[in-house]
């Protein structure tokens, strides 16, 4: 039986401007952009995460009308899902991963993929289940241990959601997804200091890719380094936005006070020194 044992207040806070933040690059995305339509990260040579409003949308367009043709197209599903998610269609792109799970019950990239779209809209047990089903302990896959854990960190289950990141790590060492993971894991329980030790390390890691340094920015951003955070945002950003993304995240923590509160607890923590 799961415990549902929720994060501390600051956790929640940080948690929702991680979010909120994840938006804000599509908000500002720049209408100049251009991508050849039909394709997602083949042609464009761009991963989903870094693609701007304006290609999330040709992106949508072009793999919905592939999709409709065939509906159990696993690439084809799985491409849709993905953008779907980027552009906030979380529900939708449940949906889709929830019909290609029916279709391929023993496929572990799609139950991968479906526990992930449950997460995404707050459904954690069953995700935890779906992810669970698509391990296989004999030979068990890294990203499926990180994901499970990911999942336990949502419902509060920090210890648990570590040590499944340790084991990920000892099947996959110095895997950037999996340290970007494990500072988010710090992000959620308030320690800033802690999660940006990692995401650095997880910059710094061969194959780290624009999600993970803009983890970093965040957590930097999250401590009141702004200027800092802008510069590492424009190493994955246009500058424009950077800019939008550092102005949202300032925004955030004015409404909700939040950074004064940060400062606050961390007073009241015991040196360890």
């Amino acid at each position: 039986m799961l415990n549902n044992r929720s994060p501390n207040a600051t956790g929640k806070r940080l948690a929702t401007a991680a979010l909120l933040l994840a938006l804000a690059a599509s908000v500002a995305g720049c209408a100049t952009d251009k991508m050849t339509t039909g394709s997602v990260s083949r042609a464009s040579g761009k991963s989903v995460d870094t693609m701007s409003s304006t290609e999330l949308g040709y992106a949508s367009a072009s793999l919905g009308q592939a999709y409709t043709k065939n509906v159990n197209d696993k690439s084809t599903a799985l491409r849709y899902a993905s953008v779907l998610q980027m552009n906030g269609q979380s529900d939708q792109a449940l949906a889709v991963m929830r019909k290609l799970a029916i279709a391929l019950p023993k496929d572990r990239d799609v139950l991968a993929a479906y526990g992930k779209a449950l997460a995404s809209v707050g459904q954690f047990e069953p995700a935890l289940d779906a992810v669970r089903r698509a391990q296989t302990p004999e030979y068990p896959d890294w990203k499926l241990v990180s994901a499970e854990g990911a999942i336990l960190d949502q419902l509060g289950q920090s210890d648990q959601a570590r040590q499944l990141y340790r084991k990920a790590m000892d099947l996959k060492p110095n895997e950037p997804s999996i340290l970007s993971n494990l500072g988010m894991s710090y992000v959620l329980s308030g320690d800033l200091k802690t999660a940006e030790t990692y995401m650095r390390s997880a910059s710094s890691a061969p194959g780290a890719d624009s999600r993970v340094r803009q983890n970093l920015a965040l957590v930097v951003g999250l401590q009141g380094r702004f200027q800092e955070a802008e510069q590492i945002a424009q190493q994955e950003l246009s500058p424009e936005q950077a800019q939008a993304n550092v102005a949202y995240l300032r925004n955030m923590l004015a409404q909700q006070n939040a950074w004064n509160q940060i400062k606050n607890e961390d007073k009241k923590k015991p040196s360890t020194n």
